[in-house]
């Protein structure tokens, strides 16, 4: 099956993540993450608007059960009220070390919040010199409570879960390991720890460093390629690389699935200094026709 790539906000951000598509309002939710701005692209009407979150880290954007968004601001943790609204609280301040910011995170089929993080570096990351084993996996229950995880991770990112919350996947980017665990849904707990995919593998090549994940209605994970300019859909049984979509800029870094049915993949990308030959770096990109669904992304139940 033939896909369509089209880019339907062109240069929106400098560093783009993120990505959560609320199908109540068929728009998609992202960051500009050293810009401290959060985006509301609408589909409906094309329309991409931003607040700006007083803080030059914003890396989380997810919608609320209760209304408003769960929200990142560097090393806090806080509840946007609306869209309209633009008052921020913090619910959890100094999450982490000054010297580290918070990096991606999604929700749970509970409500609860999963997130990570990084050393916060001061511009677009230069993996190679990334300082390592300063981040951790967290996640926020509803209550407000923070857990700790896992220790010693480079830069924390993409994570999802299968059909029946038994699994629960993840990502260091640095380490180019795509991870599973077992996933204890009730205690909010993970176990098990095993490599999924490893980027750095040679029968894995030329994909760069893994970076934001979805998960498909199939159970297979697709993978933003940082410094490839690709998403990669990978068997997690296997950890073969079975569909490679590639995009036309180098620094690809998240996707979730969205569209009425689920079946457009929204892609975000971040923009170098000089755009040079990728002129479209920065913007945000759908991609149909893939032939496969992605499924309703949770709300923070807090």
């Amino acid at each position: 099956m033939s896909e369509k790539i089209e880019a339907v906000v062109k240069n929106s951000t400098r560093l783009g993540e993120g990505p959560h598509w609320d199908d109540t309002t068929q728009c998609l939710y992202y960051v500009d993450l050293f810009v401290g701005d959060v985006h509301r692209y609408n589909a409906v009407t094309g329309d991409d608007s931003r607040l700006n979150l007083g803080d030059t880290i914003a890396s989380i954007i997810i919608p609320r059960q209760k209304g408003g968004f769960v929200v990142s601001k560097r090393t806090d943790l806080a509840i946007l009220d609306s869209w309209d609204r633009d008052k921020v609280t913090s619910i959890a301040n100094r999450v982490e070390a000054d010297a580290n910011m918070i990096n991606d995170g999604k929700v749970d089929a509970s409500g609860r919040l999963w997130f990570g993080s990084c050393f916060c570096g001061k511009d677009i990351p230069d993996p190679d010199n990334w300082p390592k084993h300063q981040g951790s996996l967290y996640s926020l229950d509803p209550d407000g409570s923070v857990k700790k995880h896992i220790s010693n991770i480079t830069i924390s990112n993409g994570m999802d879960w299968n059909d029946d919350n038994s699994v629960m996947y993840y990502i260091d980017s640095i380490a180019r390991q795509v991870w599973a665990f077992d996933f204890d849904i009730t205690a909010g707990t993970v176990s098990n720890q095993r490599t999924v995919a490893d980027f750095s593998s040679t029968e894995i090549p030329d994909m760069g460093y893994p970076d934001g994940m979805t998960i498909d209605t199939e159970g297979k994970l697709w993978v933003a390629c940082f410094d490839a300019g690709k998403v990669v859909r990978i068997d997690p049984e296997t950890g073969t690389v079975i569909r490679t979509v590639k995009f036309p800029c180098e620094k690809i870094t998240s996707c979730c699935f969205g569209g009425e049915d689920f079946t457009d993949l929204y892609v975000t990308s971040a923009a170098p200094a000089q755009l040079g030959k990728t002129p479209l770096a920065g913007s945000i990109f759908k991609v149909t026709g893939l032939g496969v669904r992605g499924r309703k992304a949770n709300m923070f139940a807090g």
